[in-house]
């Protein structure tokens, strides 16, 4: 791969997750400032919403009638519009968050979409996506740190950038600069072109029927569990450092994705020595201690229990969904790479974390009833759920997966890629 080459994809991953990053860690301290503190678990529903619909429109579209690389850059552009008009709807939470849903639905393809150029245009999956892929974090560290000590000049003194709307809005800019980047990308034709149009191979049956195992079918119902708990974490994180008494809240949140880069960077080290199934145990026991350690250090804001937490994100995230990105890839064929991509996404970021926000905001509204906030020992109850749920899904992983097949009659080199 030439270095032009490396330099346009990994400027890719880092606008598409800079995007990401500007208003997933802020949208819940935005809404609870302007009246909607019981209903910030609805951004991060109709995001899963979004990524369940987000295979049928890659499906039927861009897998078959334009250039990927023209479809993202559109759907970027649809989305700068949405984004834009959000945070002036703040009068209406029905249309704010529709607003938000409509931007969702532009949003949300594009994970699978830049996954796809990147695949089509690498040789070597193991060694080369996680280095392009690590400039993702960097994007999301970026905006981060920018939100929290950038656009803190041009907010009063008293004032986090977080409870203002200038997030959304740097969402919505950066959201037309990678549109208009978009068609500069690598050409990608679309992979399904002239293909017969089937239900069964949008929502990935087809896939499930060649990929299908014992072991892949406990990775992929482990994967739906581990996103209920997740959602959890990207939902009220934010809320619970600003109930701890932290400032700079988005900026304390980057320190997770520091942590990602950093074992991004080590993926093909632990691959080779770990295997597949003990990245991914690992990747699942992190969420049990980050869990555990948020719930542990609620009573007495206990600052390093909190920030050590939020720093496990490296091995929570990098374990278990980007190993679990690559072990789909191994084990798929070029027919059904693309199904297979966007099956663990309707799956996770889908189905799993649809049913996890719901579940997370029930809970935190029960525990939340008529107050303004959560108390301390409220937090702590609080994180004690999704430690549990984590760790019955880390014990039933464990027990049941069992892969040592990368693809149909292909013996997986222990040496290489040991399970």
């Amino acid at each position: 791969m030439n270095r032009l080459l490396q330099f346009k994809l990994s400027a890719l991953m880092f606008l598409e997750f800079f995007i990401w990053g500007a208003w997933y860690t802020t949208v819940a301290v935005f809404m609870t400032e302007h009246g909607m503190a019981d209903l910030t678990h609805w951004p991060f529903t109709v995001n899963p919403i979004a990524a369940i619909v987000a295979p049928f429109f890659v499906g039927f579209i861009a897998d078959r009638y334009f250039a990927t690389e023209k479809v993202l850059g559109t759907l970027h552009i649809l989305g700068a519009l949405f984004m834009f008009l959000t945070p002036q709807a703040t009068a209406s939470p029905l249309i704010f968050i529709l607003l938000l849903l409509a931007y969702n639905l532009c949003y949300m393809p594009t994970m699978s979409l830049a996954n796809t150029i990147c695949f089509h245009n690498i040789e070597d999956q193991e060694k080369q996506f996680p280095v392009i892929r690590v400039f993702g974090t960097i994007g999301w560290i970026v905006a981060g740190l920018g939100i929290s000590f950038l656009l803190g000049s041009f907010v009063a003194e008293n004032v986090r950038p977080e409870e203002t709307a200038l997030p959304l809005y740097l969402t919505s800019a950066a959201s037309l600069l990678l549109g208009i980047y978009s068609f500069a990308l690598p050409h990608t034709p679309p992979p399904a072109a002239g293909e017969k149009v089937s239900a069964r191979s949008i929502i990935g049956i087809d896939a499930l029927k060649q990929l299908g195992s014992k072991s892949f079918y406990v990775f992929l119902v482990s994967s739906l569990l581990i996103s209920i708990p997740l959602a959890a974490y990207y939902n009220f994180t934010q809320l619970y450092l600003e109930g701890t008494g932290f400032q700079n809240i988005a900026a304390t949140q980057t320190i997770g994705q520091m942590s990602e880069v950093l074992f991004m960077l080590l993926m093909p080290f632990f691959f080779i020595r770990l295997g597949v199934k003990w990245m991914l145990g690992v990747g699942m026991l992190a969420w049990v201690v980050r869990y555990g350690l948020f719930a542990l250090g609620a009573p007495g804001s206990v600052t390093w229990m909190i920030i050590f937490g939020i720093a496990l994100h490296g091995i929570c995230y990098d374990f278990f969904f980007v190993t679990g990105q690559i072990y789909i890839d191994k084990k798929s064929n070029d027919n059904i790479r693309g199904q297979a991509q966007g099956l663990i996404i309707l799956t996770t970021y889908g189905v799993g974390m649809f049913i996890g926000a719901q579940l997370a905001g029930e809970v935190f509204n029960l525990f939340l009833g008529s107050a303004e906030a959560l108390t301390l020992q409220q937090w702590q109850q609080f994180w004690w759920i999704p430690a549990l749920f984590a760790a019955a899904v880390l014990v039933l992983f464990l027990i049941l997966f069992d892969d040592r097949v990368i693809s149909k009659g292909e013996e997986v080199d222990p040496e290489e890629f040991r399970v």
